[in-house]
């Protein structure tokens, strides 16, 4: 059977502390790619997980006197409760104290120090704890990690070198073609700047670091964190290293992270799966950070905001809306409660609740004058008034721009170039044009007079009511069923539908018993 598929990964997220807005804005973004892609009919995968390696760990476990492993099951636990409170929809949830990752591991492992691309040496540089990480000079801001604001410690030890020097041209030769995608384009620019200097063969062990997987060979060292942690995405899969049965899902079609991570993933891990001869994801995109009067949000640094704080206050389908709308997708973007409420407030309970709330109120009069719904092609929309003279000044663009048609195509375009905050103002425009739409026919006065057709505009409002409905499912999927619900539509025999049959116009039947709920998303 042919098919389409995606494999869409998260980073596994490190333990050292509760997760916070960043991690959900990631985990949220690929929660919407996944379901996406589900509702495409496309064979999909979402991985997400915890790395619960690393020195990192050991000194927070010692600290709160627990072994690191209670430790690790602990907030293991938080992450996998979050993403449930989230309404996350992964398929997989790994982490790396799974037993049959570690002996992935070491299987992966044992194979590159076979093939000569591991070997002893010593390894001499700065290492900032807090990253887990080597770190250039060019790299630090006033001789300090930029990121944890501490200064790296020199350090000099015997380990296991793995030889990434030595994938160099061929890794950027890859990057600058797009073989393996890089984005956004800044982004790209970034990771090509820093191959100017050339990569170095780094270290792939750590001596004094007990708590990680050791070596198959040397049970004196464990696995560099970083090492350990990349082969998610393959163990995730179910893999145990057997180049023979190398997971049908694989590779990656997108590994989903913040910016800061995206240079060890476009070097070290690309160099890795060059090694392993297996083929490279076929593209890496980094969002940006959320900031907080100009700083970014940090567990080190102590400024961040709790995902169960924002579903406590604006519940799940409006907590996944503020996150995924408070930035451009790629970029930075400050955040605030302030900001948040008033973007719910904005969008959501005075812009698609109060559509819903309207359209329904409307069909209660229709019913009590006993006027009913008629199809037609969604052209009458634009042949009862002049489109231009109402809404010249609202939408720069022309009528034929508001087809549902020419509506879908941008849509899939837009997550094709994962741009998700330009999808939700797409939402968001048909919303406005709804709520136009309805002021400027003024269904309530062709009520009134028994004027049949109305039943016609209340067609139109609401079928395009259920086709905006299909967009928004993949990012507030509950909130798309409550809509369907007041639309009289059978939800299971709804999202059962093809997905070139469900943008199809006249989906709706005019014989649907619409229906009155509870407000969408109460006035905050």
């Amino acid at each position: 059977m042919l098919y389409n598929k995606f494999y869409i990964t998260t980073p596994i997220f490190y333990i050292n502390a509760e997760p916070h807005i960043g991690h959900a804005y990631t985990v949220i973004a690929a929660d919407i790619l996944a379901r996406y892609h589900r509702i495409r009919g496309d064979k999909t995968f979402f991985l997400t997980g915890v790395d619960e390696h690393g020195e990192k760990i050991e000194r927070k476990a010692i600290g709160q006197k627990q072994t690191p492993q209670k430790f690790a099951d602990r907030i293991s636990a938080e992450f996998q409760l979050t993403w449930d409170e989230l309404n996350i929809s992964n398929d997989f949830f790994i982490r790396t104290t799974d037993k049959k990752h570690k002996k992935a591991v070491q299987n992966i492992l044992q194979y590159l120090y076979d093939k000569g691309d591991i070997y002893l040496g010593k390894y001499k540089g700065l290492y900032c704890r807090e990253c887990e990480q080597y770190k250039n000079k060019k790299d630090l801001v006033n001789g300090k990690c930029p990121e944890h604001q501490i200064v790296p410690e020199k350090i000099e030890e015997e380990c296991y070198m793995f030889k990434m020097s030595k994938y160099q041209n061929k890794l950027l030769k890859l990057i600058k073609t797009d073989k393996v995608k890089i984005r956004p384009l800044e982004r790209k620019n970034e990771i090509l700047n820093f191959y100017k200097d050339g990569l170095k063969d780094i270290s792939f062990s750590r001596k004094n670091v007990k708590w990680g997987i050791q070596l198959p060979w040397d049970k004196s060292q464990t696995v560099y964190v970083w090492a350990d942690a990349f082969l998610n995405y393959l163990t995730g899969l179910a893999w145990d290293g057997n180049f023979e049965k190398v997971p049908e899902m694989w590779p990656a079609d997108l590994h989903l992270m913040s910016k800061d991570i995206l240079r060890v993933h476009s070097t070290i891990w690309l160099a890795m799966l060059l090694a392993l001869d297996l083929p490279l994801p076929k593209q890496l995109f980094s969002h940006g950070f959320f900031l907080i009067n100009g700083q970014k949000m940090s567990k080190s640094i102590g400024n961040v905001i709790a995902p169960k704080d924002l579903v406590k206050k604006y519940k799940i389908d409006g907590a996944r809306y503020l996150l995924i709308s408070a930035t451009p997708f790629g970029h930075d973007g400050d955040v605030s409660w302030k900001k948040f409420d008033e973007k719910y407030n904005a969008d959501l309970a005075n812009g698609l609740g109060n559509l819903l709330a309207r359209s329904v109120a409307l069909m209660d009069k229709m019913r009590l004058k006993g006027i009913k719904m008629q199809v037609k092609d969604e052209n009458f929309q634009f042949s009862i008034f002049n489109f231009q003279s109402i809404f010249n000044n609202q939408f720069s663009i022309s009528k034929n721009e508001f087809k549902m048609s020419r509506i879908w195509e941008t849509y899939k375009k837009k997550f094709i170039s994962i741009e998700l905050d330009k999808i939700i103002d797409l939402i968001n425009q048909q919303q406005r044009f709804l709520d136009s739409f309805i002021t400027a026919t003024k269904p309530w006065e062709l009520i009134k007079n028994k004027d049949e057709k109305v039943g016609i505009i209340m067609y139109n409002v609401l079928e395009r009511l259920r086709q905006i409905t299909w967009m928004i499912l993949p990012f507030m999927p509950d909130t798309a069923e409550k809509i369907w619900e007041s639309l009289g539509i059978n939800i299971v025999k709804e999202k059962e539908k093809k997905f070139s049959e469900a943008i199809k116009w006249g989906g709706l039947n005019p014989r649907s018993k619409i229906k009155k709920s509870k407000p969408l998303f109460p006035r905050i």
